[in-house]
């Protein structure tokens, strides 16, 4: 009979082997980043300080995302782990018991000012029968308002310097510098808001990932699926969408880098909604795609809606 290594055994064997590696980046801070947008900001504030690993990818998908062996290792063996908080990374409890790290787990949302989920999502069987974590009551995308995205990188900064006292002042420049370029692009996105007629502003994405941006700059959004891509819209759903972006007369339709883009075509072919381009939203994409970095994703979104709507 075959045998499987099961999850445990298999770490240990990545453990063991990952053991004669550790001298090269000893004097960088060992950082482990739950999904892309948190390792920008990581990096933005680290820079050549850290030694940084990333859980879920470029355009991958941390609602449903299923750790691997690896990835404990990686936890196991770091000095900090950040991560999003308010139930964004569903996997999370089982990858940090598996790793049984010692290090902080770090919620970079802490002094957020959390929105209501539009939803109860409680969790349900998703295809080939995997029951992904439950969600919570509020919207976990907390950084798509570049206020919020300030507060991630304060909290950067103090966990940073907990690990790492000796290059805190760093830390702190580096963060400061940051932090400018981020007032910047949030003066642009709300100069792009108000060049949008308010009877334009109500356009439908993927799923339910815009709240904070919808409360900070003035878009509304519908989306068929909830906060979380693992919450399947179901046809009364989505004939209810349909009749609501009737009604309200919305002005585009977009499909997102993590999600099928079937749904959204479907409601397009219904409602006679163009799709209006890609949008990035709980990760970045690839190297030279466009939204690389979190600013970049901040402008490559706005700069979608506004093509979108005004046909500039």
């Amino acid at each position: 009979m075959k045998k499987v290594l099961t999850f445990a055994a298999t770490l240990n064997v990545i453990l063991l082997l990952g053991a004669g590696f550790s001298a090269a980046s000893a004097d960088k801070l060992k950082v482990v980043s739950s999904f892309t947008v948190i390792s920008d900001f990581a990096m933005n504030v680290g820079g050549d300080k850290i030694s940084l690993t990333t859980l879920v990818g470029p355009d991958g998908d941390a609602h449903v995302y299923e750790p691997k062996p690896a990835d404990a290792a990686a936890v196991a063996g770091a000095d900090v782990v950040l991560v999003n908080g308010l139930h964004f990374e569903g996997f999370l409890p089982r990858l940090v018991e598996a790793s049984a790290t010692k290090a902080p787990i770090v919620e970079l949302t802490k002094g957020v000012e959390p929105i209501k989920s539009a939803e109860e999502d409680h969790g349900h069987d998703a295809a080939g029968g995997v029951r992904h974590e439950e969600h919570g009551a509020y919207d976990p995308h907390a950084f798509q308002s570049i206020s919020n995205a300030k507060i991630y990188v304060r909290n950067i900064v103090d966990a940073f310097c907990r690990a790492d006292a000796a290059n805190c002042d760093a830390y702190k420049s580096n963060a400061d510098a940051y932090t400018k370029k981020l007032d910047a692009t949030e003066a642009e996105v709300k100069a792009a808001i108000a060049s949008i007629p308010e009877a334009k502003r109500l356009i439908i994405t993927s799923h339910d990932a815009f709240g904070y941006f919808q409360h900070e700059y003035g878009l509304k959004f519908l989306a068929p699926e909830g906060i979380s891509t693992d919450s399947e819209a179901s046809a009364a759903d989505i004939v209810a969408l349909i009749k609501q972006v009737k009604e309200d007369k919305a002005s585009a339709i977009f499909v997102e880098n993590i999600t099928n883009p079937r749904l959204i075509e479907q409601i397009a072919a219904e409602t006679g909604l163009r799709v209006g381009g890609t949008l990035y939203s709980d990760a970045l994409s690839k190297p030279d795609e466009g939204a690389s970095t979190y600013i970049d994703m901040m402008h490559h979104n706005i700069e979608t809606f506004k093509n979108a709507i005004l046909g500039s």
